[in-house]
């Protein structure tokens, strides 16, 4: 099975907060280190990454200076080695609230403190030692089992997650991880919880939640009771086992989570390789064969489309369209132009994608009409976060708008309608663009959004205004951006 950038595993970046609500903080001015910051920004987050050694401890980098958290003998604490040396090693302890402590590995004390009084000389545990992780990377996933090499989906029918996938396909294969009184839960696609005896509930309980570990640049999620999570017996059912310490059946990848659509065409019907090689627009439902995985190409903004037959969409002879390629090359890319509710395709030959009388796609076009406009609906957020360039978008405490600049995250719900997408919050309200445009999320009636998929892991979300919703200094989200780029780009 071809990769070409498929499958990429989540390079795992985190905040650590203090027993003070407060963030551990790298400084660029001296390289010093506190825990002031009350929110997760740049300067916060950081990587793990395993000793060099092989051994149990582990290293601390920030993400924006590229230096690695360090303690000396006598407790001082920096981030100014750019390579790592002995006093860079810690050890992980995770205790029974899901926290963690940090410890020297070789001088053996504990590191902690408040706001600049930072120190890694404590002999003893107390509160100050005490370290919540808060993951920084976007929450919507794919979670591979490092043993089996298998993806966990939902199964609807037995009514559990499952390890048992070959590729993360569909909209069950999503996982969406909630940050709970300092643990995690993992959210499937239909808004339901894990419990660790592998029950699915519809309320983050205590069974539900999970203490992060990492092991080797994997994750582990340990259960209240000390257990981990893991795929049990031949249908690979997640749940917690027996083991107290993570082994191999306990680790598992985070892989990004592309989208994933399905086309309409001029005729209402999908696009599909049901029927072969050839794609087209033949078939009145949307199963696997009507799915396409797509992706877009951080440089040029073009995008491929893979489907679950394992081929790429390609240009071939007298301009057809085939799913038929194992690699992508300038033939398997398409420009998207956004047309309202619509989309248009032009393939590499510089000609737009057009539904022929047959139901077939060709790139022959040299103008955009009604046969070279197609519906494009994602199908794989169904519920949905958002994360700008300051942070995450979240309720507004108090008020019916929504903040752009959060650390933690809210889940809205997606659904959608010819060509155009309705979001709807806590409560059951649908966001609407109010006076003045700011965008607010107590609307008894759905208000329409169009999503412009720009760049790789970003969309552009745009009001019927014709405005795009941006984040700005005020922290609100509102819908005044003339362009779909900077502060107008959401994670999603």
């Amino acid at each position: 099975m071809p990769t070409n950038g498929l499958h990429q595993v989540l390079k795992i970046q985190f905040g650590l907060v203090n027993d003070a609500n407060r963030y551990l903080t790298a400084e660029s001015f001296g390289f010093k280190v506190n825990a002031s910051a009350s929110s997760l920004k740049r300067k916060q987050i950081w990587v793990l990454e395993p000793d060099p050694g092989q051994g149990t401890a582990v290293l601390f980098r920030s993400s924006h200076l590229g230096r690695y958290l360090s303690a000396e003998e006598d407790g001082r604490v920096a981030c100014e080695m750019d390579r790592p040396g002995r006093d860079c090693r810690f050890l992980v302890l995770p205790q029974p609230d899901g926290r963690w402590v940090l410890q020297s590995e070789p001088h053996g004390r504990f590191f902690g403190g408040t706001e600049d009084q930072l120190s890694c000389f404590a002999t003893a545990i107390s509160p100050a030692e005490l370290w919540t992780v808060h993951l920084a990377i976007h929450p919507q996933a794919h979670l591979l089992s490092v043993s089996r090499r298998r993806y966990v989906h939902l199964c609807l029918e037995d009514d559990e997650m499952a390890a048992d996938g070959d590729m993360p396909w569909g909209v069950d294969a999503l996982l969406t991880l909630i940050f709970q009184s300092r643990r995690y839960c993992l959210k499937s696609y239909d808004s339901r919880y894990l419990r660790s005896d592998g029950h699915l509930v519809w309320e983050p309980e205590a069974r539900a939640c999970y203490t992060l570990e990492f092991k080797a640049g994997k994750l582990a999620f340990k259960d209240c009771d000390g257990r981990y999570l893991a795929p049990i017996g031949p249908a690979g059912t997640l749940k917690a086992g027996r083991n107290t310490k993570p082994g191999k059946d306990e680790l598992f990848d985070l892989e990004q989570s592309h989208p994933q659509v399905v086309l309409v065409a001029a005729n209402h019907r999908y696009v599909s390789v049901r029927q072969g090689i050839n794609v087209s627009a033949n078939q009145d439902e949307e199963l696997d064969h009507e799915t396409f995985l797509m992706q877009i190409d951080q440089e040029t903004k073009k995008c491929t489309f893979y489907s679950s037959t394992g081929g790429y969409w390609t240009l071939v002879t007298h301009g057809g369209i085939q799913a038929t390629a194992t690699q992508v090359s300038a033939n398997t890319m398409f420009e998207m132009e956004w047309h309202g509710r619509r989309v248009a395709l032009k393939a590499s030959n510089g000609r737009y994608i057009c539904m022929k009388k047959n139901g077939q796609l060709a790139a022959i076009s040299d103008f955009v009409g009604e046969d070279e406009l197609f519906i494009l609906k994602l199908i794989n957020r169904p519920i949905l976060v958002l994360r700008g360039l300051d942070g995450f978008v979240c309720h507004r405490r108090g008020s019916n708008q929504l903040d752009t600049n959060r650390s933690t995250y809210d889940v809205f719900h997606l659904s959608f309608r010819d060509g155009a997408y309705q979001i709807r919050g806590r409560g059951a309200g649908f966001w609407y663009i109010g006076s003045h445009g700011s965008v607010c999320s107590d609307g008894d009636l759905a208000e329409d959004f169009l999503f412009e998929f720009r760049e790789r892991g970003r969309v552009a979300i745009r009001a019927l205004s014709g405005k795009y919703l941006r984040g700005g200094a005020s922290g609100l989200l509102r819908a005044d951006a003339d362009l779909p780029m900077g502060e107008a780009l959401w994670e999603y």
